[in-house]
């Protein structure tokens, strides 16, 4: 067998976790599967897989190899569209991984959109808040919020997004009046879980900064669900403008202290190369790059 027909199957053991599920879907018996992962792994001289009576996981080599794979792969299949003048059909399947709140509001309408007019395009979207190695999840690009990047991957930073402070206007009127920022240490402040600075934060106006400790009784690992709660009034707290921008415009929800700025939240495009990428993935980056910083609370 080829050696382009041995990768083939190798990233498909690799994709679907066995060689029973990767031998059903090329239409072989499973020790034909083995056999050609065995003399590929021969040829290479390294273990790739590590196997045992339950599951099989890649080994470092393995990874590395499944990476390269599917560039070489995809550089062949464009070089052969080159010779057959199919070079500017967008083809083929897009995994890509982004946060859950930002994708269910603002991203999922973002991806029919850039579908629309693509036929021969599929897009999986896997939406959650973890950071996750590309490479080993056989994600192609994800969408990633704040500072805190996946190791070993290319990041384009496309866009901003200020972070504000909010509050309904029924919490407003029933507690503690708010002039400076000082004043919100008498206040519920709802946060975000999980970020170990969420206690303080840093407001600055020119060339003035302060410091503020803050203090709630509620936090949740939930972007929505922090959103839902400042619409019901349980507590004011600051969100990045993408996730209340459309409430502040329609008045559910009043900004505070406007004149006062916090850290804005940074957006993201991540990938695991810049060397050879298919045209799928040149065409998502271009479209994305150009329509995330128009969306509502971005700049």
């Amino acid at each position: 067998m080829d050696t382009l027909e041995s990768m083939r199957m190798f990233i498909r053991v690799i994709e679907l976790g066995s060689f029973s599920a990767a031998a059903r879907e090329r239409n072989v018996g499973q020790p034909t599967m083995s056999k050609v992962i065995a003399a590929l792994e021969e040829s290479l001289g390294v273990r790739l897989l590590e196997r045992s009576t339950t599951r099989l996981t890649p080994t470092e080599e393995g990874r590395r190899f499944y990476a390269r794979s599917k560039i070489v792969l995809e550089e062949y299949t464009e070089a052969v569209a080159e010779v057959r003048g199919q070079t500017q059909r967008v083809t083929g399947t897009l995994c890509v991984n982004a946060p859950v709140g930002l994708g269910e509001l603002r991203l999922n309408s973002l991806f029919t959109e850039f579908l629309a007019d693509l036929p021969q395009m599929e897009i999986e979207l896997i939406l959650n808040d973890r950071i996750i190695d590309l490479v080993e999840e056989g994600v192609d690009v994800a969408i990633r919020l704040g500072g805190e990047l996946p190791p070993n991957v290319v990041a384009r930073q496309i866009a901003t997004s200020p972070r504000i402070l909010v509050a309904a206007r029924d919490y407003i009127n029933r507690s503690p009046r708010i002039t400076k920022p000082q004043d919100l240490s008498r206040h519920e402040y709802l946060r975000y879980a999980g970020i170990e600075s969420g206690n303080e934060m840093e407001f600055s106006r020119a060339q003035e900064s302060v410091s503020v400790s803050l203090r709630g009784r509620y936090r949740v690992n939930s972007s929505l669900a922090l959103r839902q709660c400042f619409l019901d009034g349980v507590g004011l707290g600051s969100a990045p403008a993408w996730l209340v921008q459309d409430l502040i415009d329609n008045k559910s929800l009043v900004r505070l202290l406007p004149t006062w700025c916090m850290p804005p939240q940074v957006l993201h495009l991540v990938y695991p190369s810049r060397r050879y990428q298919p045209q799928r993935i040149r065409a998502f980056l271009e479209f994305m790059t150009a329509r995330i910083p128009q969306l509502p609370g971005m700049q």
